[in-house]
């Protein structure tokens, strides 16, 4: 059997990352919408290269399952998709944790925040709690609730 192997994002998998993003189960959001927000796989790209959105992909024999993405300036964590077929099997939490670990490590950051929804019908909604992640009272400006997570003590 072939394993999934993961690897720091790189900027040629930017058109990839806006296909896999569309076919997600809950919060898919097409190349239509992503483009209309200023996302395009040439600006996706050239974050990747520049270093202000590292990154975690998942291949499976070539094809890309999964990936997350963080703000190297913010702390944010930016996205994490992956292909229905991968869910509940821990790469989420993998490759979600790539992310941490390098944004604090590389970047500096303690404090790391996303926006989540805030519906306890939502898969993010507990995957992200379960993890240690916690409300921070706010609402961002998609209308998800922010949530956080402290360094370790």
């Amino acid at each position: 059997m072939t394993a999934i192997v993961i690897r720091p994002a790189l900027p040629a998998d930017a058109p990839a990352c806006i296909d896999l993003r569309g076919r997600t189960r809950q919060n898919a959001v097409p190349a239509e919408r992503l483009a209309a927000l200023g996302i395009t796989a040439q600006s996706w790209s050239a974050q990747i290269a520049s270093g202000r959105l590292p990154g975690h992909v998942a291949l499976l024999a070539g094809e890309m399952v999964g990936y997350c993405f963080g703000d190297a300036d913010s702390g944010e964590i930016v996205v994490l998709a992956l292909l229905p077929d991968y869910e509940a099997r821990g790469l989420g939490r993998t490759l979600l944790q790539k992310v941490i670990d390098e944004l604090r490590a590389a970047h500096g950051h303690g404090r790391l925040f996303l926006g989540c929804s805030s519906d306890p019908a939502s898969r993010s909604h507990d995957f992200y709690r379960h993890l240690g992640w916690r409300p921070t009272g706010e609402i961002d400006k998609y209308g998800d609730e922010l949530l956080e997570l402290l360094p370790p003590n």
